[in-house]
């Protein structure tokens, strides 16, 4: 029957320092990682520590006579561990077995932990650290020599543990350098853009943005070194001051430009205001045409001011253009009443074709064209129409002349004799070839001979006819 355990005297420290010991507690915790770097799973299989969960501790243990605890190592050394006054021999024995029990269990934990991955390795050879301090200067009964042996295991696989999160921080190092390096590019990217082709608005947002991103990136991403970060950092700074100069010294230019643009266009709007009633003057729509082309050559002003000013000289273009309409309808309306004189007039001129006497149509024509004229201006939807039938009716008169005089030139009547004479010459070769032929009886010559004959001899009736309208003979 086991008996309420009374006050025992442990070779050094208290009950509960030593359970806090046995945790690590009491110590300062190192400084949590950034969200980016995680530790890793140690390489290799988990620590054996089943030979300290599985022995029966209380072996390495026994009550002298003197009435102490004394723990025997695997080495044959003993250590009087404490006193348990009124216990018998298992229960004092367990007392303190129940302390190294507490400190294996610690140790069972943390060698899971190391080998998951759920503590880094400055942790974990913290944990270690205070695991073996408690182990040195707290009285318990147990397999020293295994537990020393495990200690021994995991402060290896903490090595290598610290060797896998070093490579791991560098290369997290390494992407987040990459990462802010492409950030610096992409603002010393913007900042050296054409003026004239940048996307001032979302340059401007992109670039007041990155700072932000920076930001993110330092509270996302494990620290960088120092050196890097700041050589980066100015970078990313420069960039951006040279961006924001050269954004000021471009609006500044700009603005002098539509300053200049709206100096310009004021003395456009009061050319087209004083020309405005100027109607009776035939050189005003040209004046107009060239005020346009200056506008456009202007540039813009301040879009505000720019729609103000083109709202004017829009104003006083409509204002000429609306009444030289006005007036163009009012002389339309007036030339309305020559339209049938002027349309009577083509048609005596359109029956003197076709031409058959060319001097008595050219009096004729001499004659209707005196009275055109004469009978006044039509409509200006009409002028196409009538203009182009009188001009249809010259056109014929003059070809008919035309014609007259090539008919009537010795130089062409000389030239049409001479190609007859030639061509007559060509025909009589031929006839005497087909004679020939035929009386050979070479039928396929007399065949390409007689096909050549008919060509040159159709020719030849043109070339007689010509020469007979000439008066000549061939």
């Amino acid at each position: 029957r086991k008996r309420p355990a009374p006050p025992v005297t442990p070779v050094g420290g208290s009950p509960d320092a030593e359970k806090g010991a046995a945790r690590g507690e009491g110590r300062q915790r190192p400084a949590a990682q950034r969200a980016s770097f995680t530790p890793t799973p140690v390489p290799g299989p988990l620590v054996d520590t089943s030979a300290l969960t599985e022995t029966d501790q209380s072996a390495f243990g026994s009550l002298a006579e003197s009435g102490e605890v004394v723990r025997t190592d695997a080495d044959g050394t003993t250590t009087v561990v404490g006193s348990y006054p009124g216990a018998d021999a298992a229960d004092a024995v367990a007392y303190f077995v129940r302390k190294f029990d507490e400190v294996v269990a610690s140790t069972v934990l943390l060698a899971q932990r190391i080998h998951a991955g759920s503590v880094t390795a400055a942790e974990g050879r913290q944990s270690l650290e205070a695991v073996r301090t408690h182990l040195a200067e707290t009285p318990m009964v147990g397999d020293y020599a295994t537990l020393s042996s495990v200690l021994d295991e995991l402060t290896e696989a903490l090595r290598d543990k610290e060797r896998s999160d070093q490579a791991q921080r560098a290369e997290a190092r390494a992407e987040a350098a990459a990462e802010r390096e492409k950030l610096v590019v992409e603002a010393e990217t913007l900042a050296a853009t054409d003026p004239a082709q940048m996307q001032w608005k979302a340059a401007s947002d992109r670039m007041r943005h990155m700072v932000d991103d920076w930001k993110a990136m330092q509270r996302a991403q494990i620290r960088l070194d120092k050196p890097t970060e700041n050589e980066l950092w100015q970078r990313l700074a420069s960039a951006r001051n040279t961006f924001d100069k050269v954004r000021k010294a471009h609006f500044a230019r700009l603005d002098a430009e539509r300053d200049q643009a709206r100096v310009v266009k004021e003395e456009l709007v009061k050319e087209a205001q004083r020309l405005a009633t100027r109607t009776d003057d035939p050189r005003t729509a040209g004046a107009f045409k060239r005020l346009m082309q200056d506008w456009k050559r202007a540039g813009r002003a301040q879009r505000s001011v720019d729609d103000a000013l083109w709202q004017q000289f829009r104003a006083a273009q409509d204002q000429f253009f609306n009444a030289k309409d006005a007036e163009a309808a009012a002389k339309d309306e007036e030339y309305a009443a020559n339209l049938p004189a002027k349309e009577a007039l083509l048609a005596e001129a359109e029956a003197l074709l076709p031409v058959k006497d060319l001097d008595t149509t050219k009096r004729q024509l001499r004659g209707i064209q005196e009275r055109f004229e004469a009978a006044g201006m039509v409509p200006r939807a009409d002028v196409k129409r009538i203009e182009g039938r009188m001009r249809a009716v010259e056109q014929a008169v003059r070809e008919a002349e035309d014609l007259q005089w090539k008919k009537t030139s010795p130089e062409h009547a000389q030239r049409a004799s001479l190609f007859a004479t030639q061509l007559q010459g060509a025909v009589e070769d031929l006839q005497a070839k087909l004679a020939k032929a035929e009386a050979a009886g070479d039928e396929k010559r007399a065949a390409k001979v007689r096909k050549e004959l008919e060509t040159k001899q159709a020719w030849l009736d043109q070339a007689q006819q010509g020469v007979a309208e000439f008066g000549g003979e061939a």
